[in-house]
């Protein structure tokens, strides 16, 4: 390998490691599993895996899902 090619794969490196540290800041990415699913790391110990159409649906009542957070607040515990 020449010089500039060796810089080259050195200036590829440095930027493919700035961008994985990037996506660990960043905490939560997606990936499709094996299956075909949606699975999401980043939120605990395993990533959460559903299908199009869980999401979809899960998606869909977002908002009465944080209405039940909030009116549930104290009986919920948070992992801090």
């Amino acid at each position: 390998m020449s010089d500039e090619d060796v810089k080259a794969e050195l200036e590829r490196l440095r930027e493919e490691n700035a961008a994985l540290k990037k996506g660990i800041s960043k905490g939560i990415s997606m990936k499709v599993s094996a299956k075909g699913a949606l699975s999401i790391y980043g939120m605990g110990r395993f990533p959460v895996t559903l299908y199009k159409e869980q999401w979809i649906k899960l998606l869909d009542i977002a908002e009465e899902i944080r209405s039940f957070i909030k009116t549930h607040e104290e009986e919920l515990k948070s992992k801090a």
